[in-house]
Formats: structure tokens, sequence, C-alpha cells
């Protein structure tokens, strides 16, 4: 009689957020067909999209602050951290490298800017796009990662400077040792309380992806597609080439890891993004489902911060075939020699464009004036179609980063692969109430240890 209510008192919760992804679907269908039938009406629609994703914004940088601190605080070896840090960094310029490679080998196979015509409000649309983009110097980058303040660096919106601040206070509790325990344990229950807010934020979602795809589809973005079909086919598929068939070969040689396992697990991030047109939307939703798939804290920590303003596949490659086919429309076909001096100070310049909508056009409006300016007018023939273009870059960038995550996790042993391969076959799924692990504190210093943290060694080894 009495274990009756025990048994219920155990029994899993039901997890109701598919029906949240199925309203997403839904909510991105009805936005589309708003926007072809009432497209006045579509475009006042705008502000659901981009209020929705200023709430997932809000809550990046509290998310990262709390996983580099714990990641940090609680591991082993503090030199681990600089080794991690240094092989994401080559590896993501590595990387781009590649993109941008492949970007210039399409885009000259491909001539897609033949045959149009530039008119006065093409290129008054050129000019205004590179108002808006300031291309920013190296050391401007630089300095720009050290806050004002100790607190400014958690409430400025950019993502490196939390980082910077983050991984000061996490090496200060290491330090610190057992004094610095308590502090540690507070961030952790703050962590928690953070994901259980996003948790909530993400039942706006179908309202965000409706205004989102509503404004975007009446703003003449389908007029605009039909007449530049061929860059806009040429992007997708090198995009979808990129990931498949580069980084799908990478994951799999290093890791033996199918990237269709992965893209599936990820499933519900891609159609955020798709949703968003924003990749920074889904970013706190990857730095806790890498988490929970072994990757051990540090490394997901560095990892995905870092690569959102430095590993910037898909920027690499709209930059690259968006430059070429700009001066080609002009008449004014770039010399490889040239294509390669323009293209490496616009990488330059692109940091920290990943997760912003739009801020790719931004970033090639601003180098071309910096760089080229005789070809700045050519931006307003892509103003059109940009935002289909941000969709792409958005999901290459978010697939370019899960996957640098599990790479260098497995390379720098922080990958529980035992949990991957559960997680992955979906043995063990993640919890989409909470987003975060109730995990056991194996070393006894009062933080839970995540499946691949550097104190579960026989996973490790």
């Amino acid at each position: 009689m009495t274990s009756t209510p025990d048994v219920a008192e155990k029994a899993p919760r039901r997890d109701r957020t598919h029906y949240l992804y199925i309203a997403v679907i839904i909510a991105v269908i009805a936005g589309i067909a708003v926007g072809i039938v009432f497209p006045d009406f579509a475009l006042e629609l705008q502000p659901l999209g981009t209020g929705f994703v200023s709430l997932i914004t809000m809550m990046i940088q509290p998310i990262i602050f709390c996983t580099i601190v714990l990641g940090v605080g609680t591991v082993a070896n503090a030199a681990r951290i600089g080794k991690v840090g240094g092989l994401a960094l080559l590896y993501f310029i590595t990387l781009s490298t590649v993109a941008l490679a492949i970007g210039m080998v399409v885009g000259n196979f491909l001539h897609p800017g033949e045959g149009l015509q530039l008119s006065d409000e093409i290129a008054q649309a050129g000019q205004a796009k590179a108002a808006e983009g300031k291309a920013e110097s190296t050391t401007e980058f630089l300095l720009g990662i050290v806050p004002t303040s100790l607190l400014s660096g958690l409430t400025s919106g950019e993502v490196l400077q939390t980082l910077f601040i983050a991984l000061l206070i996490g090496f200060a509790l290491l330090k610190m040792g057992e004094a610095g325990k308590p502090i540690l344990r507070g961030v952790e229950i703050i962590q928690k309380l953070v994901f259980r807010v996003l948790s909530m934020i993400m039942w706006a979602a179908p309202v965000g992806a409706f205004g989102a795809m509503a404004a975007v589809t009446g703003g003449g973005g389908v007029d605009a597609l039909q007449s530049l079909a061929v860059l806009m086919i040429g992007f997708y598929v090198t995009c979808g080439l990129f990931v498949f068939v580069v980084l799908g070969t990478l994951l799999k040689l290093t890791t033996g890891v199918n990237i269709f396992s992965l893209m599936r697990y990820l499933g519900r991030e891609f159609l955020l993004i798709l949703a968003t047109s924003s990749s920074e939307s889904a970013l706190p939703r990857l730095i806790a489902k890498m988490e929970h798939a072994g990757v051990d804290r540090t490394t997901v920590g560095v990892v995905v911060p870092t690569g959102y303003s430095f590993n910037l596949d898909g920027t690499a490659i709209y930059l690259t075939m968006a430059s070429l086919f700009i001066a080609e429309a002009l008449g004014d076909p770039l010399s490889i020699g040239e294509q390669i001096s323009l293209l490496v100070f616009m990488m330059i310049a692109s940091k920290g464009a990943a997760g912003v909508t739009g801020a790719g056009l931004a970033v090639l409006a601003g180098g071309l004036n910096s760089h080229r300016p005789e070809l700045v007018d050519g931006v307003g023939f892509i103003v059109g179609i940009d935002r289909f273009m941000s969709e792409a870059r958005a999901l290459t960038n978010f697939a370019g980063n899960s996957i640098a995550t599990v790479i260098i996790g497995h390379w720098t042993g922080g990958l529980d692969r035992g949990q991957l391969d559960r997680t992955l076959d979906g043995t063990d799924p993640f919890d989409e109430a909470t987003m975060v692990d109730d995990h056991p504190d194996r070393d006894g210093d009062g933080v839970g240890d995540p499946p691949g943290s550097p104190t579960e060694e026989p996973a490790l080894r």
C-alpha cells in the first residue's frame, strides 16, 4: 500500500518539449505564408523575432561565466587550459583557411555575377551597409577583450570579455584551494538557476520564429532570390559540402563519430537557428548539450565561446563568394592575389560576426570600403537575399563549433566516449527541463563532476 506513492514519485517526468519544437516548425511555415500573402503586415512582425533572440542573448554571458568558472576552478592541471585554448585556436585558423579556399574555388567556378546591372538604388543600398560596417583593427579587437570593469565584462554583451573575466576568476578560485570551494558550489547553483530560466524562455520560440520568418519573407526576399538564384544555391551547396564532406570526414577520422548522429542530437538547435537566422540563439543550449554528451567543462567553456568569435567557417565561405560575386557584377574581377589579400583582411575584421543576424553583410561592406572602396556599391546586389544567406552562415558556423568541441575534447583527453555514445544513441537523453545534469561529486570537493571531467579518470583512460 505504501509503495505505490514512492513508485509514482520516482517515475521519470514526461518530456513535453517535443511539442514546443513541433510548434516552432508550424510557426516557421505560418510565418512564410503570412510573409507571402501579407508582406506589409509581415514586416511589422519583425520585433517578435528580434525580441526572442534578445531574450536568449541575455542568457549567454551568465551561462558562459558559470561554465568557465566551474571548468577552470575544478580542473586538476591548470596547464591543460592553455593546451585546450592553443589547440582550439590552431584548429580554428586551419579550418577557416580551408573554408576560404573552398569558397574561392566555387566562386571562381560559378561566376555568379555575370549579367547584372548596377542601378542607383542598388548603389545606395551598398553605401548604406558600408556605413554600418566598421572594420576593426587587430589592436582594437585585442584591447576590446579587456572590459572597463570586472562587472561590466559580465553585462557588456561581448562574449570574449566574459571569457576573459571568467578565466581570471576561475584561476583565482583554483589558487584559493579549499577556501574557494564554497564559491564554486554557489556558482554551480547559479548555473542551474540560469539554465532553468533559459528553459522557460524557450517556450517563446514559436512566437519568435513566426515573427522572424514572416518579416524576412515579407521583405521582398523571394523576388531577390529568383534573380540571384545561382549565388544562393551555390552558397548553400558549398556550405553543405563543407559541413558534411570536410568536417564530417574530419570528425569520423579523428573520433569515429558519425556526423549525422551528432547532427540528430543537435537537431533542435539547428531548427532554432533556422527559425531565427542567429547561431547565438543556440549557444547556451550547445554548451549544455556538449557537457551532457561527455565533453568536460573546461573544453566546453573554452572552445564554444572562443569558436563563436574565431571559428567562422560559414562567414568565411560567405565573404569569399560574395566578394567574387560583387567584383564580377561590377566588371572588375579580382586576381588570385587580390582575392587572397582582400579575404584575409576581411577575416581579421569579421571576428564576432558569427552570432549576429545580418552582421556578415556589414562586415563585407565595411571590409570592402576599407580595402577596395570601388566595390562597395555592389553590396546592394545581395541586400535582398542576405537574410537567406544568413541562415546558411549561422547553421555552418554552429555545425563547425559543435564538431570542433567534440574533436578538441577527444584530442585533449576531455571526452568521455562512453557517455557520448550513450547520448548519441538515445540511451542517456538530454534533460530539456533543467538543461543541466545533477552530477555526482567524485572527488569530494563539494562540486559535481560531469561525465568527461578530469576527475573521472577511468572514463578518460
